[in-house]
C-alpha cells in the first residue's frame, strides 16, 4: 500500500510579500516623512503599497525588466521607500547610491552596475545629472522629493510623481525565483576601494526576521521607529523591511540629522525606537544640553557603525533618557551581525550582542588558521549565513575560503558567555618597529575622558620605524584638559611604546559618509611625515 506523505506549501521568500503583508494586516500603519519647514507628510502601507504598484508600472514602461539595475540618489523619504519596493517587487535591482562619494566613485558605481535609470532627490538632481553623464549608461532621469534643481549635464530629468500618477496597468510582483537579487549597495571605501554587494530576496527576508527576534532589534506593532540610518547605507539596516513586516510605524527624517530636528521630530511622532551611528546621538545629546528640552517617549536606540566609548554610551542614556543598544553589521552581511538584547542589565559599551540564529561567527588568525580556543582570545573575525556575502558584485572568485567563511576584516573577541567585542580593524592596525599597535584600544580610553567627544588613531609615516600613532581629538566645550592629561590617560594601560607621539586637536572630526570617523582623510591629512616629525624620536619605546 502506497503512503501519501503531507507535504508543505511552496511560499517563495520576497521582499514583496513583506510590503503586501504590512498592507493587508496594518494598512493605516503610517510612513511618517519630515519635510521643510515642519511640515510631515503621511501615507498607510496600504497606500504605499499602491504607489510602489504603480511605480512598478512606470519602471516597466521605460523597460525597465527582471534583474535590471535602476539606481537611486535620495534620502530617507516616502518617495524613496516607494522606489525601493517598486524596484524590488518586479524583479528589478535596486542600487542605492551615496551621495556623501565623490563624483568619480558614484559614477564608477553606475558603470559597474550597468542602471540605466536613475531616480534621484530633487535636491540632488545636479549631482544626478552628472555622475549620469559621467557613467553612460543612464538613459532616464527620474527626480522625486520635489521640483528639480537646475544644472549639471545634459540629462533632463523627469518628476516621477507626475509619470505615476498617469501609470496604466499593473507588474506583477514576486513572479521570479527567492534567490533572485533584488539590491546592490557599495561597501562604504572608508578602508579601500568600494565593493558591490548584492543582496537576494532570500536573503533580505531571512534578515528580516532574525532583526525582529525579541533579542535583537525586536520591533513589533505598537513601536515608532525612527530611522537615522541612511537607506543608502547598507539596506538603512532593513529597517524599510522590518517595519511593515510588523507593523510599526516608519519615521523618516530625509536628510535632516541635527540634533534640533531629530528632538522636534522624535516628539512630534513620539517615537519609540531610533537607529543610528553614535555621532548622530551625540549631536542629539549634545543639542538637548545646550537647548533643553526631552524625548520622554523614547525607549531604545539602536547604534552601530563603530564602536561606542562608555562614556558616550552613558552620556546618551543619560541625557536621551533611552537605553542603548549596540550591534555589530557590515555591507557584506545585509546588514546585521549582532544586537545586544534590548534592556539588558548587563549591558556595556563593548559588547556587540551575540548573533541571531542564521549567523555563525568564527576566529582564526592572521593567516585563517581557526584559532583552537574560541573563547576569550583575540582573532581574526570570519562570518558565514544565509544574509552573508558569497562573492562581490562583478567578481568570479568568492570572497569566502573553502568552507564558506568570510573574512570580515575586524579583530574581535568571543566572551565566554558568547557576546561579542569588537577589538579593532585589522586594516587600522599601526605596524611600528616590527611591532603592533591597535588603534581601537587607545580610543577606547580616550574616549572615557569626559573631556573628550571623538577620539581618532592613525599611524603617521616615521623614516625609522616604519609608523608612529598619532592622537587626534574633538573635545567637548569648555574643555581645559591638556595634552599631557590625555597622554597621562594611557600610561600603565597601554605599552609605553604605544602612546601616540603628538596630539592633534580638530574642530571637527571629519566623518565618512556613514557617520563613521573617517580615518582614509585623516590619514591622507596628517599620516605623512615632516622632517621635523621625523627627527623627534631616535629610539623606538619599545626597546
Amino acid at each position: 500500500m502506497s503512503v501519501i506523505h503531507g507535504e508543505m506549501q511552496s511560499y517563495a521568500l520576497t521582499v514583496d510579500k513583506l510590503l503586501d503583508h504590512g498592507a493587508k494586516w496594518h494598512p493605516q500603519a503610517e510612513v511618517v516623512t519630515a519635510r521643510e519647514g515642519g511640515r510631515l507628510d503621511r501615507i498607510g502601507y496600504a497606500g504605499l503599497r499602491q504607489r510602489s504598484r504603480r511605480t512598478s508600472a512606470v519602471l516597466a514602461g521605460l523597460g525597465i525588466g527582471a534583474g535590471d539595475r535602476v539606481a537611486t540618489l535620495a534620502w530617507n523619504t516616502q518617495a524613496h521607500v516607494e522606489v525601493w519596493f517598486a524596484v524590488m517587487g518586479m524583479g528589478a535591482v535596486c542600487h542605492t547610491l551615496n551621495p556623501r562619494l565623490s563624483e568619480a566613485q558614484l559614477a564608477d558605481m553606475i558603470a559597474k552596475s550597468g542602471a540605466r535609470v536613475l531616480i534621484a532627490a530633487a535636491d540632488l538632481a545636479p549631482l544626478a545629472r552628472r555622475i549620469a553623464a559621467r557613467a553612460g549608461s543612464v538613459g532616464r532621469l527620474l527626480s522625486i522629493d520635489g521640483p528639480a534643481a537646475e544644472g549639471g549635464g545634459p540629462l533632463a530629468a523627469e518628476p516621477l510623481e507626475s509619470l505615476v500618477d498617469a501609470a496604466q496597468g499593473e507588474v506583477p510582483w514576486g513572479d521570479f525565483d527567492e534567490h533572485a537579487p533584488c539590491g546592490l549597495c557599495f561597501t562604504s571605501g572608508t578602508t579601500g576601494t568600494p565593493k558591490g554587494v548584492t543582496y537576494t530576496h532570500r536573503g533580505i527576508f531571512l534578515h528580516t526576521l532574525r532583526a525582529l527576534q525579541a533579542d535583537t532589534m525586536a520591533l513589533s506593532t505598537h513601536d515608532s521607529v525612527l530611522l537615522a540610518v541612511p537607506m543608502f547605507h547598507a539596506n538603512g539596516w532593513g529597517v524599510p523591511f522590518a517595519t511593515p513586516a510588523v507593523g510599526a510605524r516608519l519615521i523618516l527624517p530625509g536628510r535632516h540629522l541635527d540634533g534640533a530636528s531629530l528632538a522636534a521630530l522624535i516628539n512630534a511622532e513620539s517615537v519609540t525606537v531610533a537607529l543610528g551611528v553614535a555621532t548622530v546621538w551625540l549631536a542629539l545629546a549634545e543639542h538637548l544640553e545646550a537647548a533643553g528640552g526631552e524625548t520622554p517617549t523614547l525607549k531604545r536606540i539602536i547604534v552601530g557603525g563603530a564602536p561606542i566609548s562608555p562614556v558616550l554610551m552613558e552620556r546618551i542614556e543619560r541625557r536621551l533618557g533611552a537605553s542603548v543598544q549596540t550591534s555589530w553589521g557590515m555591507t557584506e552581511m545585509s546588514p546585521t551581525g549582532t544586537v545586544a538584547p534590548p534592556d539588558d542589565p548587563r549591558r556595556a559599551a563593548h559588547l556587540s550582542g551575540r548573533p541571531s540564529i542564521g549567523v555563525d561567527l568564527l576566529l582564526t588568525d592572521a593567516e585563517g588558521v581557526l584559532l583552537p580556543e574560541q573563547r576569550g582570545v583575540e582573532g581574526h573575525l570570519r562570518a558565514r549565513g544565509a544574509s552573508t556575502i558569497q562573492r562581490y558584485f562583478g567578481e568570479t572568485r568568492p570572497a569566502v575560503d573553502a568552507s564558506g567563511w568570510f573574512a570580515t576584516g575586524d579583530l574581535a573577541r568571543i566572551e565566554p558567555d558568547g557576546n561579542l567585542v569588537i577589538t579593532g580593524r585589522a586594516k587600522d592596525l599601526i605596524k611600528s618597529g616590527g611591532e603592533w599597535i591597535n588603534p581601537a584600544e587607545i580610543e577606547e580610553i580616550i574616549g572615557e575622558l569626559p573631556d573628550v567627544s571623538l577620539a581618532a588613531v592613525i599611524g603617521r609615516e616615521h623614516p625609522k620605524w616604519g609608523e608612529r600613532p598619532v592622537l587626534l581629538v574633538k573635545m567637548r566645550d569648555g574643555s581645559t584638559a591638556s595634552d599631557a592629561v590625555l597622554i597621562d590617560a594611557l600610561r600603565g594601560r597601554v605599552a609605553s611604546w604605544w602612546l601616540p607621539d603628538s596630539v592633534i586637536r580638530v574642530d571637527r572630526m571629519p566623518l565618512a559618509a556613514t557617520g563613521k570617523i573617517d580615518k582614509m582623510r585623516l590619514r591622507a591629512e596628517f599620516g605623512r611625515a615632516t622632517e621635523t616629525r621625523a627627527c623627534r624620536q631616535t629610539q623606538h619605546p619599545a626597546q
